[in-house]
């Protein structure tokens, strides 16, 4: 076995979060890029799902006709699959919400706080649910709660202590002298 082969997973993995650590960024630019205070957050989303469309529509069904796929598609997994995309779609759809209204509330780097609330609550959700649907608490151990906990506190300490980038100074008010008139001196002599 190639040993790079089991770190695959941890190689797509730090793609995810290098990906979806920019997203928030991104879309956020997206939308101010719009310029439409009333629907550039509804015209931003728009292009999100055509990207949606072409990562994950025409990708995918690239993939399956070169590799010959059957196109046989489980109810319980057409169904859970669909069930997970627009669990995607609404939380891309509650970042720019969110984004939007970090902005009308003045939160200095707005998409630096949205994404750092996101991304240290959802693991956190995961942690809870896996756990749940598995039936495991009963095995849970006290560094899983520690990590739960620090988990929590990321996210509340880099909201909260985050740099906070000064405004552009304002220009000083320059005091412009009137220009020097010659006074008259009368008839001058050359």
């Amino acid at each position: 076995m190639d040993p790079m082969s089991s770190y695959s997973w941890l190689v797509f993995a730090l793609g995810t979060v290098l990906t979806w650590g920019l997203y928030g960024i991104f879309l956020h630019m997206g939308q101010m890029g719009m310029v439409d205070p009333v629907n550039g957050r509804y015209k931003a989303f728009l292009f999100v799902g055509v990207a949606y469309f072409l990562t994950a529509v025409l990708a995918p069904l690239a993939l399956l006709i070169m590799r010959g796929s059957d196109w046989n598609f489980p109810s319980k997994g057409l169904w859970l699959s669909l069930f997970a995309g627009i669990l995607g779609a609404i939380g891309a759809f509650f970042v720019l919400l969110a984004l939007g209204a970090a902005i009308s509330a003045k939160v200095q780097n707005a998409p630096g706080v949205v994404m750092s609330i996101i991304f240290a609550g959802a693991p956190i959700v995961n942690a809870i649910v896996s756990i749940s649907m598995a039936h495991d608490w009963s095995r849970i151990r006290w560094p899983f709660i520690l990590g739960l906990l620090m988990a929590a506190a990321g996210g509340f300490l880099v909201t909260m202590f985050k740099p906070v980038h000064a405004p552009p100074a304002k220009p000083a008010d320059k005091v412009v002298a009137a220009p020097s008139v010659p006074q008259d001196q009368g008839p001058q002599s050359h």
